[in-house]
């Protein structure tokens, strides 16, 4: 039992550190024309920048599914920092999590 709640503390731990560690990881994403975002591993956003062209009111519609597409793979750039940061942490077997 108590090699159990060891382990446990330990996993706890080695998360912690890792959520740390992503938070200090900036991810910019500009693939999407007119936008500009910067979020962090753990995925908190720090900036979204929009270029004036997109602030015309005839372009509102537009404008919204562009910045979702543009927020959606911003945040998949960011997952897949978190998978490479979890690879480098030996030890952390998490099913579903690792490979």
């Amino acid at each position: 039992m108590f090699d159990q709640m060891k382990k446990l503390m330990d996993l706890k731990k080695q998360a912690d550190n890792l959520k740390r560690e992503l938070e200090k990881v900036t991810i910019e994403y500009n693939e999407v024309r007119g936008f500009k975002i910067k979020l962090n591993g753990a995925q908190m956003f720090q900036s979204i920048e929009v270029e004036d062209s997109w602030l015309d009111p005839k372009q509102k519609s537009r404008f919204q599914v562009e910045i979702v597409r543009a927020v959606n793979m911003a945040i998949k750039k960011s997952q897949k920092e978190a998978a490479v940061q979890m690879q480098k942490i030996g030890g952390l077997n998490i099913p579903g999590l690792t490979s």
